[in-house]
């Protein structure tokens, strides 16, 4: 029986800043506006209005200025946005917050930043509840397969102990890469792919 070899894969490149993010590759007016994921809040959306930035490192430590990041996240009341929507007597998420977003890093300084909102707490499947958190996916060159990872806030302390994920973490010095810092109006969370800080991924 012949069997199909695997498709040689491809690390990220301009491609997929032209694709997904035209604007960073100079191309304007592509997707009849903003670039998609650029904006997450769309009117008077419920909750605490934060922004997140940072810088995606490689293992150098050099900050790379050509990442690309996408995050996902429930909306202040702890509710997602699903493609078949809520259903029948289902509490309804947020209309006026999409719950994705997307942004490349700056090319001259690697810097991204996401204005959203803080999440509220979701079940996990056996009814546990998961600490407040924001879920990222990450790609840039010399990555073959996207990463994953998460953001906790540090003003959970007693959620975050509770947390079923962060609970399943062997190496417990390692959850802190997994843990924000606060700024002025929002919080920093840096991504480190390898050396002593490298953040924890997870095989998802």
């Amino acid at each position: 029986m012949a069997r199909l070899k695997e498709t040689v894969s491809q690390t990220a490149g301009p491609y997929v800043h032209i694709g997904c993010v035209p604007s960073f590759a100079g191309l304007k007016g592509v997707y009849g506006g903003a670039d998609p994921g650029a904006r997450m809040i769309t009117g008077e959306a419920k909750g605490e209005r934060i922004t997140i930035s940072g810088h995606v490192y490689d293992g150098a430590g050099a900050p790379l200025r050509d990442a690309l990041i996408e995050i996902w996240q429930a909306d202040a009341a702890g509710l997602f946005k699903t493609p078949g929507g809520a259903g029948d007597g289902a509490p309804k998420p947020d209309p006026h917050f999409t719950g994705w977003g997307r942004q490349p890093t700056d090319a001259s300084s690697g810097r991204y930043e996401f204005r959203t909102v803080k999440p509220g707490p979701v079940p996990w499947p056996d009814g546990r509840m998961q600490a407040p958190h924001i879920a990222l996916w990450i790609v840039a060159r010399g990555i073959n397969l996207g990463l994953h990872t998460r953001l906790y806030f540090p003003d959970e302390p007693e959620a975050n102990a509770r947390d079923p994920l962060l609970q399943r973490i062997e190496h417990k010095s390692r959850i802190p890469t997994l843990i924000a810092t606060p700024l002025a109006g929002g919080y920093s969370f840096d991504i480190h792919l390898q050396g002593d800080l490298e953040t924890v991924f997870f095989d998802v």
